[in-house]
């Protein structure tokens, strides 16, 4: 298993541990202790040693577990797929074997799993110290990487973009490993007053099973609401053709099976997603642990391989509160891609307006005095739409913010030419598959060609905002003070669990992070990128 090397000020050097993994732990604690973090050098978020990991998804859990907290670290295969991706080569595999495998023109191996050794059962036997080989693999693709790194258009974006996916990294296994405070209690409370008691395995809770019935007395005969065949099948009886079964669509159909049907479909979301089977997977302790994967999405923005974090619904924010003598500090980045494209753009329109607490307030004088008008012109521009009036809003931002306009225009015009778009740091959009090229050069091209340009128009912004939302988690995480803990994180949004009397020390924390983010990506832009952050009991108080 790949370990670790020392990249510190000093250079790069190969830490040998002597000893089972609780030696390097050691190891690593000594380490950061000798050297003192100074952020916002030479070097991007802190001068502190660098831990280069083959993969941090593999190794540091087992740290973790042994109360090991590295300050940083370099992942190689987070890394890797950055620099795949940038030199055109998107989707190759990225692990350090694959790396080191291209490097000496080896057979390259497909990645695996890379949850497969992740296991706290393995510190059970003390497993031994890498090989040396293994970690000199390491080291070598490292020394590589640099090399590539330092060969990309912007060499000091691109290191500070390698810097914060990494430290998400770390900050995705610290979280899973923290986990969020997540009352059991309350959560049973919710699902008897929403669905009933618990029911016994196999069987629909009390709630689901009556709407379930109401459904069969609707269409007049037995009807698993569960299948979507079975529910087109009954419409059809009755005399009514739906192309699926979708909310928006059942929305629009006049039959008196439509209302328990949307009733008993979002109630059995909330059963399958959230439900008590779900609990006792994903909670222990009194801590929600999803399993995150930093740049799982294309775009940059967090996935999970378990649990759902990203997607917790509204009703169930009440069920996480915070420890008695703690509070959950809330923050999100108000009007977040936005202010993105106006930085990037460097419209100075925009970027008067985005200076202000209410973007889209700020651009209703140029549409009519109406904040709505401004905020379809903006979504329209960034995510490429055209319904109502979004064509007649579109002339009026082209006309009074250009460079804005023209920003997002020319990624759309690359996408629809199959071509490559970056985000402001060089993450690298996806090539274009092979049916798309032939879906271009047929008669649905010109409509295949808008759609890869709504999607590379996008890409800029979106990638660019998951970079600044980065940054500022790897900031506010070598400035919290302890015991304070990141506990959940989503594109815009952090949460810090934190002891009540840090609260307010964690808000300015939070603030002084946006500002940093907004520096190291941005540098002396006039665009604001204000942060809502309130300190509350439990997460439904903070909306």
């Amino acid at each position: 298993m790949h370990i670790a090397v020392a990249a510190g000020p000093g250079g790069t050097g190969v830490l040998r541990p002597g000893g089972p993994v609780p030696d390097l732990g050691e190891a690593v604690r000594a380490a950061e202790r000798a050297h003192a973090r100074e952020p916002g050098g030479a070097e991007p978020l802190g001068e502190s040693p660098r831990w280069v990991w083959a993969d941090a998804r593999l190794i540091y859990p087992l740290l973790l577990a042994k109360g090991v907290r590295p300050a940083r670290c370099h992942d190689i295969a987070l890394t890797e797929s950055l620099l795949l991706a940038y030199e055109g080569r998107y989707g190759e595999p990225r692990s350090a074997a694959a790396a080191y495998a291209r490097l000496h023109g080896l057979p390259v191996p497909e990645d695996r799993e890379a949850a497969e050794p992740a296991q706290a059962a393995l510190f059970d036997t003390e497993p031994p110290a890498p090989p040396a080989e293994e970690i000199d693999v390491v080291a070598e693709v490292y020394d590589d990487q640099l090399r590539r790194i330092a060969a990309t258009a912007d060499p000091r974006r691109f290191r500070l973009l390698v810097a914060a996916e990494s430290a998400g990294a770390l900050v995705a296994a610290e979280m899973g490993n923290d986990g969020m405070p997540w009352r059991r209690d309350v959560h049973d409370e919710l699902l008897t007053e929403m669905l009933g008691p618990r029911p016994a395995h196999g069987m629909r809770p009390a709630r689901l099973q009556a709407l379930a019935d109401q459904i069969d007395a609707a269409f007049g005969r037995p009807v698993n609401p569960d299948s979507p065949q079975q529910i087109l099948k009954a419409f059809k009886s009755a005399g009514i053709s739906v192309p699926s079964t979708r909310s928006e669509v059942l929305k629009q159909v006049e039959h008196p099976g439509v209302a328990p049907l949307l009733a008993y479909k979002e109630l059995a979301r909330l059963h399958s997603f959230h439900g008590w089977a779900w609990a006792d997977q994903w909670v222990r302790e009194g801590r929600f642990r999803p399993e995150y994967v930093a740049g799982g999405v294309v775009s940059g923005r967090w996935a999970t391989s378990g649990g759902g974090a990203l997607q917790i619904p509204k009703v169930m924010r009440r069920v996480v509160v915070a420890d008695d003598g703690w509070k959950l500090v809330v923050a999100d980045a108000a009007q977040l891609e936005p202010r993105v494209l106006a930085a990037m753009a460097g419209d100075r329109g925009l970027a008067r307006a985005a200076g202000e607490i209410d973007l889209y307030a700020a651009l209703a004088q140029a549409f009519g005095g109406q904040r709505d008008n401004a905020k379809i012109a903006m979504l329209s521009a960034m995510y490429g739409g055209t319904s109502g009036d979004a064509p007649k809003l579109l002339a009026v931002m082209r006309q009074r913010f250009p460079m804005a306009y023209a920003f997002v225009e020319d990624a759309a015009r690359a996408g629809e030419e199959g071509r490559l778009v970056r985000s402001w740091l060089g993450r690298t959009s996806p090539p274009p598959s092979p049916r798309w090229r032939e879906l271009v050069l047929g008669p649905e091209g010109a409509r295949a060609a808008r759609d890869r340009g709504r999607f590379t128009r996008n890409f800029v912004v979106q990638a660019t905002a998951a970079e600044w939302a980065l940054v500022l988690i790897a900031v506010l995480r070598g400035s919290l003070p302890a015991p304070a803990r990141l506990v959940f994180f989503q594109h815009d949004e952090v949460m810090v669990h934190c002891p009540a009397e840090m609260a307010a020390e964690v808000i300015a924390a939070v603030g002084d992070a946006a500002h940093e983010a907004t520096r190291l990506l941005f540098a002396d832009t006039p665009v604001r990128f204000p942060m809502h952050t309130v300190a509350v009991d439990r997460y439904a108080d903070a909306k």
